[in-house]
């Protein structure tokens, strides 16, 4: 049998504890409009006593957010708890969240009280609470390096005084899986009152094992989680809502758990979430990181291609993102290239195939990441721009310039298979010098009307586009050409244009331009 996991959501609450976030009211309204979306079954919205923005702003979620129940944090203190109530009365249904410590280092260096003093506080604290609501939630900070018998003493206690919900945090992330299950377990074991009421547990991630301690305390009787949307909070964070959820749903033949989330807000919520509180999502994050669905390497994007639980457990569509990414690099293969390419409307013969693979492959060795726009240049300088023969090609580009040298360019090509050069000469700049060298080697008289180059997309490893237009014995033509090198780009285009233009001189198709008084 299944039983359902309680989702207690403190992003605006502990989430806004990360150092750089600061949530306004509006933001605070915003989150908590996707949270309800989420279905989660509590916010916790701020601490109402810490300032009067935060008053106002759980006050706010309070009054207009109807599904969740709404909880303010509290110390357990009687003023803190007044204007806890305060904030949250106008709730569906409002929590008294209130808490204290009970680790001995934590009573003797911050609290300096006794431990019957602290057992006293939580119990009066709670019941203070209590008059106001029936939905009263005790928290004993730093429980996992507190004597375990004295938090089951402590729990026992504030179940009498009316708590329905007992949160055995790991404040400082110092627990263990094996090790915080265990805890669990025993605290299950040695409450005698603790069917009145819901074992929860708040676990950290100072050692990176946050989400792992909340599945060990869940496979031993917690059946509240408190986490927060993309891990924000104190240090290193807290158990990530979305992966806690995604691990209760993919692994369900080990986890016999259900919580009610609508998996599908779990991306929109943590993009927004990302955006209003300046904290940004690593690429590698587990569910929601720009590469959780992503596959670069060619083995993976061929299995994926044909199947893809060969290389993913779990949909991306199940938590709101459209489709997996297979990012083209220098690992990509063949299928996943031309898979890509047909997505975009390019459907190449084998040999246009291989050349513009050859030519992506090269690109990439230099490029990171291949964007579309990159593709799209590869395929219309191989393939659309590279309709005629070949007479001219680039063999060779090496060029010398700097505010302490004259520009240079030496430059080997090939001319009807012929290999000519290298041919060395000077020039205004590399381009020119360039030009001059492969208008030497080509044995042209044309004239270059016009040159123009642009970014294809942006970054410095960008690759550089460019358009020429020649003219020689009234043809006019355009040649194109692409390369992250800009001068080898300039080349490219230059050659792209001759060779247009050596097939018209042949007998190519006619192709009229503008005469060049018009241009």
């Amino acid at each position: 049998m299944a039983h359902k996991v309680f989702i207690f959501d403190t992003t605006l609450r502990d989430g806004e504890q990360t150092p750089g976030a600061n949530l306004n009211v509006d933001e605070k309204l915003q989150i908590a409009r996707h949270l309800e979306l989420l279905n989660v079954d509590v916010i916790e919205a701020g601490f109402p006593f810490s300032s009067p923005g935060d008053f106002e702003a759980v006050r706010a979620v309070a009054r207009e957010i109807r599904g969740p129940q709404i909880a303010g944090l509290a110390r357990a203190f009687a003023k803190d708890i007044d204007a806890c109530w305060e904030a949250i009365k106008e709730a569906t249904n409002p929590r008294i969240h209130t808490f204290i410590s009970t680790s001995d280092i934590h009573l003797k260096h911050q609290m300096r009280k006794s431990r019957e003093e602290v057992l006293e506080m939580a119990a009066a604290a709670v019941k203070h609470a209590s008059q106001y609501t029936s939905n009263v939630e005790f928290s004993a900070m730093d429980a996992s390096r507190s004597d375990l018998d004295y938090v089951a003493q402590v729990f026992t206690a504030v179940i009498d005084a009316g708590a329905t919900t007992l949160n055995f945090p790991d404040t400082v992330g110092y627990a263990i899986p094996d090790e915080f299950g265990a805890k669990i377990k025993y605290l299950m074991e040695h409450i005698p009152n603790i069917h009145q009421a819901v074992l929860s547990v708040h676990c950290h991630n100072d050692l990176g094992l946050a989400v792992a301690n909340t599945l060990a305390a869940v496979m031993n009787g917690a059946r509240q989680v408190e986490v927060t949307i993309n891990g924000l909070g104190e240090r290193a964070g807290n158990a990530s809502l979305e992966e806690v959820v995604m691990a209760l749903s993919t692994r369900r033949d080990r986890l016999e758990y259900f919580t009610d989330i609508v998996t599908q807000y779990i991306y929109p919520t943590s993009r927004l979430t990302s955006k209003l509180s300046g904290v940004p999502v690593q690429p590698n994050k587990a569910i929601v990181g720009a590469n959780a669905f992503a596959h670069e390497s060619g083995i993976h994007q061929d299995g994926v291609l044909k199947d893809a639980s060969t290389f993913e457990i779990m949909t991306p569509t199940a938590v709101g993102i459209k489709k997996s990414s297979l990012p083209l690099g220098k690992l990509s293969g063949r299928h996943a290239f031309k898979n890509k390419l047909r997505e975009m409307g390019f459907y190449l013969n084998d040999d246009e195939l291989n050349r513009v693979f050859a030519r992506f492959k090269s690109l990439a060795d230099r490029k990171k990441t291949v964007y579309d726009e990159d593709l799209i240049s590869l395929v219309e300088t191989e393939v659309i721009y590279k309709s005629v023969p070949e007479h001219f090609r680039l063999v060779e580009l090496v060029v010398l310039t700097g505010t302490m040298a004259r520009p240079s360019a030496n430059v080997k090509m090939e001319v009807g298979g012929q290999l000519l050069g290298p041919y060395s000469v000077f020039g205004d700049g590399p381009i020119d010098a360039a030009y001059k060298a492969i208008t030497h080697l080509a044995g042209s008289k044309c004239k270059l009307l016009k040159f123009a180059v642009s970014s294809i997309t942006g970054g410095t490893d960008a690759q550089g586009e460019v358009s020429v237009r020649l003219e020689d014995e009234g043809h006019v033509v355009t040649g194109q050409g692409v390369d992250p090198d800009v001068v080898t780009a300039s080349a490219r285009a230059f050659i792209n244009g001759l060779n247009r233009l050596n097939f018209l001189k042949e007998g190519g198709p006619v192709q009229k331009g503008p005469k060049p008084e018009e241009l």
